[in-house]
C-alpha cells in the first residue's frame, strides 16, 4: 500500500486558521483508494518547519510527500514548479524570525524542480471541476523554505522519495469581510487527493502548455 504524507501549516500573520492544515487533514482522513495517509502540522517558522518535516518523513517513511500552504489572493489550487534557495521574509514568522536574502541551505543549488508531474496533476484537478494551475513561484517565505528543504532532502538523502508543494486559496470563512478569492477547504482537500493519486500513478508529466508570459 502506498504511503502519503500531507503537511499543512499552523496559522500565521495574525490569522485564526490556516486552510492548508484543514485541507491536509481532510485529505489524509479520506485518502485515495489503496493509499495510507497521514497529516502533520508544521510550524510557520524558518528552520523549525524543516526540522518537523524531516522528523515526520523519517517516522512515516512515505512514498510521496505533499506539502501544502496557504496562498491568500490566489483563486485556485496551484502546483508549485520551482523551489528557490532563498529566504527573504516580508513579514516575521511565528517566532519573530525575518531572514533577508539568506539561503535555505548554504551551498545548496539555486533551485530544485518539483518531483510531481505538475501539469498532469493540474489536469486531473480541473477534470474534477475544481480550479487549478501551475505556479512558477512559491514565494520566499516559509512555504518556499519547506518546499526547497523537502527537495534538498530528497536530492541528497532520499532519492526514492517523491515530493512537491501545493498552494491553496483562502477558505471562504477567512474572507467574509473582504473581496478576496476563496475555495472551501473540502474542495482543496479533494484536489489534494487527486494530486496524490495522479503523482502515485505517473512519473512523466503531461506535455501541455502551462507556462507564464511574465
Amino acid at each position: 500500500m502506498a504511503r502519503v504524507l500531507f503537511t499543512g501549516f499552523e496559522p500565521f500573520g495574525g490569522a485564526a486558521v490556516n486552510p492548508s492544515w484543514t485541507a491536509a487533514s481532510l485529505a489524509a482522513a479520506e485518502p485515495p483508494p489503496g493509499v495510507r495517509a497521514e497529516a502533520v502540522l508544521l510550524p510557520c517558522v524558518f528552520g523549525d518547519s524543516l526540522t518537523a518535516l524531516r522528523a515526520a518523513v523519517r517516522r512515516t517513511e512515505p512514498d510521496l510527500v505533499l506539502c501544502v500552504g496557504q496562498a491568500g489572493g490566489r483563486p485556485d489550487v496551484t502546483l508549485e514548479r520551482i523551489a528557490v534557495n532563498l529566504d527573504d521574509a516580508s513579514i516575521a514568522d511565528n517566532s519573530g524570525g525575518r531572514p533577508v536574502d539568506e539561503p535555505v541551505v548554504p551551498g545548496g543549488p539555486a533551485a530544485y524542480f518539483s518531483g510531481l508531474p505538475v501539469k498532469a496533476c493540474v489536469a486531473a484537478v480541473r477534470a474534477a471541476g475544481l480550479p487549478a494551475s501551475v505556479s512558477q513561484t512559491a514565494g520566499t517565505f516559509v512555504c518556499n523554505h519547506v518546499f526547497y528543504g523537502l527537495m534538498h532532502l530528497i536530492a541528497t538523502e532520499l532519492p526514492s522519495l517523491r515530493g512537491g508543494f501545493v498552494h491553496i486559496p483562502f477558505d471562504p470563512a477567512q474572507v467574509t469581510d473582504r473581496a478576496q478569492p476563496s475555495l472551501p477547504a473540502r474542495c482543496s482537500a479533494e484536489a489534494l487527493r487527486l494530486i496524490a493519486a495522479t503523482a502515485l500513478t505517473r512519473t512523466e508529466d503531461a506535455r501541455i502548455s502551462e507556462g507564464a508570459v511574465c
